[in-house]
């Protein structure tokens, strides 16, 4: 009689589980493009090939949900909720579906790109940060943490430190770095992998190329006309890094 009453105790527990599927409210972030991009070779090709979008925001409360694409901010209304699945909006005219299942948030395939999967990041960004900037911060963690070493160039022998709040110590002449995901700074470097580097606000765009433990940090050289957008392409190399 005992066994038979924590049998369906158990049961009751179980079937109550699964009829509450994860709450999905929070941040959600493209895991598996930071993992492509981490294996080395072009950045923004690791993006795009898991992307578009990088990350998703829902607040089922307030009935919206918004994604980033490194560039682009869409936001949306949550029109139909139900088994863990979630019909979005946006502006009217064109729709997302979300569904969660286990740990994993799935992006149904749509005109807009292929089927993608996020997960919620170990440490999210603070609450009113940007859009985009929890993904962000796990893809500098993942791509350019760690400790470098300047073995040819300005401050050689020198660490290098990039920090994932975009700081970044011992490059001569920098004290702040950003990684090109999309966009102008995109088109600007075609298959080219770009970041920014400035000090006390002012800097400049910079070609790298990073294989493995090896991150080159080459000049920009703008092959654009005066009044065309810039046409960016790789020139003489200015630091050769290697992670310890």
């Amino acid at each position: 009689m005992r066994v038979a009453l924590a049998l369906s105790l158990l049961a009751a527990l179980l079937s109550g589980c699964a009829s509450h599927p994860r709450d999905p409210d929070g941040v959600w972030i493209n895991q598996a493009a930071i993992d492509a991009a981490v294996k080395g070779g072009n950045l923004r090709q690791a993006l795009l090939a898991n992307g578009p979008n990088l990350e998703w925001q829902i607040n089922t409360k307030a009935g919206q949900a918004s994604f980033s694409n490194g560039f682009e901010l869409g936001e949306g209304k949550i029109t139909s909720a139900a088994d863990g699945k979630y019909h979005i909006e946006f502006y009217g005219h064109s729709f997302e579906e979300l569904k969660i299942k286990g740990d994993d948030l799935t992006q149904a395939a749509s005109d807009s790109g292929p089927e993608q999967h996020f997960v919620q990041p170990k440490e999210p960004s603070p609450a009113g940060a940007p859009p985009g900037s929890s993904f962000e911060k796990a893809l500098y963690t993942a791509y350019m943490g760690g400790k470098w070493k300047i073995t040819d160039g300005e401050g050689a022998g020198s660490t290098v430190q990039f920090h994932p709040d975009g700081s970044v110590d011992g490059l001569p002449g920098n004290d702040r770095y950003a990684l090109c995901l999309a966009g102008d700074c995109a088109a600007m470097s075609s298959e080219n992998d770009s970041l920014w580097l400035e000090k006390n606000k002012h800097g400049n765009a910079w070609i790298f190329m990073r294989k493995g433990d090896k991150l080159e940090i080459l000049q920009a050289m703008n092959q654009a006309g005066a009044d065309d957008m810039p046409d960016l392409h790789p020139g003489p190399r200015k630091w050769l890094l290697e992670r310890d």
